[in-house]
């Protein structure tokens, strides 16, 4: 036996060792591009180690449950500021350490969770509970993790126990069977999640490499083979699915939402709307959606590497049942360009982009821009006097495809500067001399609004091309490429951050956002990322340029249309009501809680305030007379050649027919025609 142990630490020296070796020469790889290509490198010293250890160590144990005080005080010293030595020294063996302290505190809560779930719960005994919205100093220790377990799975317990009912009178006449049942689904959860981290064949290395390259700014990345592939896939419009979608019930069960029947899933002939997926395997490793996490779950089922899929279902509450499903390229019809028109008499044409996807093949015209073309064409065959395009949620994609669209409606002219990390400018000019449409536009940007939808619009704001409406947008003007980090053996890539754009004016929106000419409120618009929210974002600021451009009005229209615009809505009760609403959520998220004691009252009134505020988001509308929309002519033909795009058709126009923030840009390009 002794001989096996020892021949066993041997192997796993050896393991340890070829492990360490790889991770720092990809790290080192990683190191070489950026101290090269990225456009504001730093050096590799102890800010980079403090911020690379502090990441990984909370991506580890979050809620400050896994690591006992002292082993983490024990790998701060050893670590937390000699990472960037290490690194240096080709010696990576410091994450085979962590990763056998962690694994070995997987395994001690393991067997407290296990010695919890064969005992009892005393309810009755006086405690209390509080809420961190950052991250807290590590304090468990030997003595009292079982207490600390308790205390958290006591809370999680009754927080499910008021989910069963919204009669707390109920909930309390029945405790001993639904506390039993809690119990249960509580405590098999956190079993199961913690199997499931022991058992897991990947190791911290992928993390390791990413929290490196995000302290040289949020964007920086690296991709392994399969994580480039989804990445590449995302901005098409096109690539391998299902077939259907899922959603969360209110017991956070998985279930099958809707199913394509031009896809695979439906072709099975074996899955149904309403059915409960159980556990996702692609048949080298099998998720259990119980005691997985979300984004887990969505990586193996989005992953282009995953081809094919078994599903796990359970119908009704029936018997289990596998389906296997080989996914198959199939069009992302939220992901693709629409149009429609509103009104009869003056007719106002509306675009949808949800993002800039590309023909990343290039052999077909099928990127974002030529579809958007094709849309105005089909729209001014009706005679629109003006036009909506809406980037509300339009999280970027293709900077080529946004270059084109703003050249289509930008007469000539210099639309960009480019920078790199020698400060060199480049001027990047509108492709396309003309317009595509010359008529009023007016585009609806938020939040969520990034990237190449923030260039595109800031380019159009420049012009005085377009007025925009809504919130500030995101806050990114840099742009990355994806480079191999070995050319003979292309598995693992970086995308990196090589440019910085500038507007003509030689101002930046990098870290602030473009700011709309009238801005108006968004629900969660307090909680949302923004860049500034990124402690390595890459800062703000301006560059002297010399170009010469013509606006397509002069700024005192747009300045006056907006003007109007506040004006008449600063006592809209629609958007006043949003900004009260606001309010509430800023202070359940942001503001910090004071503790609550650990009680079945306590707990029963804090779910009553959140399900009253979410009932009142969820039932918040807009009580306007309803948009007339409606189908351009050459639409309605191809519907009646594709009729099964029909049922999505319908949607769209029912989701667009009440919002205030189109009604208000129908306003503004109403208010843009009188005025000529």
């Amino acid at each position: 036996m002794k001989k096996f142990s020892l021949v066993f630490l041997l192997t796993t020296s050896v393991l340890f060792s070829q492990n360490s070796a790889k991770t720092c020469e990809i790290l080192n790889q990683i190191n070489t591009l950026i101290q090269t290509e990225h456009i504001k490198p730093k050096p590799v010293d102890d800010s980079l180690s403090i911020f690379v250890f502090d990441n990984l160590i909370n991506e580890l144990d979050p809620a400050r449950n896994i690591f006992f005080k002292d082993e983490y005080k024990e790998l701060s010293e050893k670590y937390r500021l000699n990472l960037d030595d290490l690194l240096l020294k080709n010696d990576c063996s410091f994450l085979d350490d962590i990763e056998s302290k962690y694994r070995n505190g997987l395994v001690r809560t393991k067997t407290v969770l296990q010695k919890i779930q064969a005992g009892t719960f005393d309810y009755t005994k006086k405690d209390t509970i509080r809420f961190y919205k950052k991250t807290f100093d590590f304090y468990v220790n030997k003595d009292n993790l079982e207490k600390v377990w308790l205390k958290k799975l006591r809370y999680q317990i009754m927080d499910d126990m008021v989910e069963s009912s919204d009669n707390l009178d109920s909930i309390k006449t029945n405790f001993k069977s639904i506390e039993a049942a809690s119990r249960k689904l509580i405590l098999s959860n956190e079993i199961c999640r913690i199997n499931t981290l022991l058992e897991t064949k990947s190791t911290q290395q992928e993390k390791l490499y990413n929290f490196f390259c995000t302290y040289f700014d949020p964007h920086t990345a690296y991709f392994s083979d399969d994580s480039k592939s989804s990445f590449v896939a995302s901005l098409s419009k096109e690539h391998l699915s299902l077939g259907m979608t899922v959603n969360l019930n209110e017991k956070n069960e998985i279930i099958v939402d809707e199913i394509d029947p031009n896809g695979p899933a439906f072709k099975t002939g074996q899955i149904k709307k309403g059915d409960q997926i159980i556990s996702i395997s692609n048949q080298k490793e099998t998720l259990e959606v119980s005691c997985s996490s979300l984004e887990s779950i969505s990586t193996m089922i989005l992953s282009e590497s995953n081809k094919n899929i078994t599903l796990t279902l359970k119908r009704n509450s029936g018997k289990s049942f596998d389906v296997y499903i080989e996914k198959q390229v199939m069009k992302d019809e939220d992901n693709s360009v629409f149009s429609f028109i509103i009104g009869k008499e003056n007719k106002i044409g509306y675009i949808k982009i949800p993002s800039f996807y590309a023909d990343l093949d290039g052999n077909s015209r099928k990127g974002c821009a030529d579809d958007v073309a094709r849309e105005v064409i089909k729209l001014e065959r009706d005679n629109i006097k003006g036009l909506v395009i809406d980037l509300i949620d339009n999280g970027g994609g293709s900077m080529e495809e946004a270059i084109k669209l703003a050249g289509m409606f930008v007469d000539y002219g210099p639309i960009s500067v480019v920078v790199d990390n020698k400060k060199s400018q480049s001027v990047i000019n509108d492709p396309y001399r003309g317009l595509i449409y010359k008529g009023p536009i007016v585009v609806l940007i938020n939040s969520n609004t990034a990237s190449a939808s923030e260039f595109f619009s800031s380019i159009v704001q420049d012009y005085n091309r377009a007025l925009l409406l809504g919130s500030n947008t995101l806050g990114k003007a840099t742009m990355q490429t994806i480079v191999s980090l070995d050319d003979t053996k292309n598995t693992d890539f970086l995308k990196i951050t090589i440019n910085k754009f500038y507007r003509v004016t030689g101002k930046s929106h990098q870290k602030i956002g473009v700011t709309p000419d009238v801005i108006l409120p968004e629900f969660y618009e307090d909680i949302y990322q923004k860049e500034s929210n990124f402690p390595t974002a890459i800062k703000n600021d301006s560059i002297q340029t010399f170009l010469k451009f013509k606006p397509y009005v002069k700024r005192s229209v747009i300045d006056k249309i907006a003007h109007n615009s506040s004006v008449r809505l600063s006592d809209n009760y629609y958007f006043n009501d949003i900004k009260r609403i606001n309010k509430k959520i800023d202070e359940m998220i942001n503001v910090p809680k004071a503790e609550i004691p650990m009680t079945l009252d306590a707990v029963f009134e804090q779910k009553q305030i959140r399900n009253t505020l979410w009932k009142e988001i969820n039932t918040f509308n807009d009580e306007n007379n309803p948009l007339d929309i409606y189908n351009s002519t050459v639409n309605q033909f191809l519907l009646g050649t594709y009729p099964s795009e029909k049922v999505m058709n319908e949607y769209q126009i029912n989701t667009l027919k009440t919002n205030p923030y189109l009604n208000e840009a129908i306003n503004i390009i109403t208010e843009f025609n009188g005025s000529k």
